[in-house]
């Protein structure tokens, strides 16, 4: 787990300053929504298969892509109907460390709670061939991803703990960033993701041209979590590369059921899924994302709570609302999942 160790960054406080109330989401149609990441990163993945366990109960789960995770800690607090978003751990220790210290973050962190915690994301760093080193990316052009994401966080702030002053700071997603990569735009650029991520393993990358920066700086890993990109983890990619990583987790806000309508539908929803990841969790792990294996649901981030919606729903006589027939949108896995959920819950 990370140690609380940066500066407040302007970005983000800028973006916790603009903090609205929470909507009043009673005003809207009830429905229940997932904020995850781009088309090709994990986090949407990882979303569309507990969305595929929803649907195997007969309810809808609406996947949503975002800008990634400072957008989805900030939508699970602000937008109405979106009882769930995937954040990275360091957004999660920004947050926790500075909410004592500035009321805009104290009012974002104020009623977001734990749903589960999910896997380590390994920091991708993409760079032409110059680049050997994190400390070579210092004077170089370099995409941190897009503002409001985890990438663009994690990004700044490792390269303000090795000392690296690039000499453009290019704030763009991943798909572009891989565009200007190749087109020679840029030198390098950061993607925080689950690997594999689709984004790699899909692409046609020139691995005499690019390849995965080391990240083996005693500061970095003593900060983040060392892992390794075994070798041929990306069809580029032919030895193993040491790197680091920080934890997704799923968030949700604390829905209090006696408030209203809204409230009680929307806390009974989060119950429901919650329940139904429990129960399906061997599914997710046999047919889900790679990285269902990794995950460990007792590794709460310290500082954080779950939820009681989330504590309902994993009560032992809790039973969820399912009905007889899967989604309109079901296919082949959903019915694979519904089949096995059934044996676990009853339909």
């Amino acid at each position: 787990m990370m140690k609380p160790f940066f500066n407040p960054m302007p970005s983000l406080a800028t973006a916790l300053l603009c903090l609205s109330t929470a909507a009043s989401a009673e005003q809207h149609e009830f429905a229940k929504n997932i904020l995850t990441g781009g088309p090709t990163g994990t986090y949407i993945q990882i979303g569309r298969d507990i969305a595929d366990l929803v649907g195997a109960c007969g309810q809808t789960l609406t996947v949503r892509e975002s800008a990634g995770s400072l957008e989805n800690f900030l939508g699970v607090r602000q937008r109405p109907a979106t009882q769930f978003g995937i954040v990275q751990s360091d957004v999660l220790e920004y947050l926790r460390t500075y909410s004592a210290q500035d009321p805009a973050i104290q009012e974002a962190v104020r009623g977001v709670r734990i749903a589960f915690p999910l896997y380590n994301e390994e920091v991708h760093i993409l760079a032409s061939r110059q680049i050997e080193t994190v400390g070579d990316l210092d004077g170089a052009r370099v995409a941190i991803g897009v503002e409001d994401s985890g990438t663009f966080l994690t990004a700044s702030l490792l390269l303000d703990l090795v000392g690296a002053e690039p000499a453009e700071r290019v704030t763009i997603g991943p798909d572009a960033a891989l565009a200007a990569l190749q087109s020679g735009d840029i030198d390098a650029f950061f993607y925080v993701a689950g690997a594999p991520t689709a984004l790699f393993s899909g692409a046609q990358i020139d691995a005499e041209a690019f390849h995965f920066v080391e990240i083996d700086d005693p500061v970095l890993q003593s900060v983040y979590t060392p892992t390794t990109l075994p070798a041929e983890t990306y069809p580029f990619q032919a030895e193993p590369v040491d790197v680091v990583a920080v934890k997704a987790v799923l968030m949700t806000y604390e829905y209090n059921p006696a408030r209203n309508a809204y409230h009680a539908e929307s806390c009974r929803a989060v119950s429901d899924v919650s329940n139904l990841v429990v129960a399906g969790f061997e599914t997710l792990q046999d047919g889900g994302h790679p990285k269902w294996s990794k995950v460990d649901l007792n590794d709460i981030p310290p500082g954080w709570d779950i939820g009681q919606c989330v504590n309902a729903g994993l009560a032992p006589d809790y039973v969820p609302t399912c009905t007889s027939n899967p989604s309109p949108t079901e296919n082949g896995t959903n019915a694979i999942y519904r089949q096995r959920i059934c044996a676990v819950i009853g339909c």
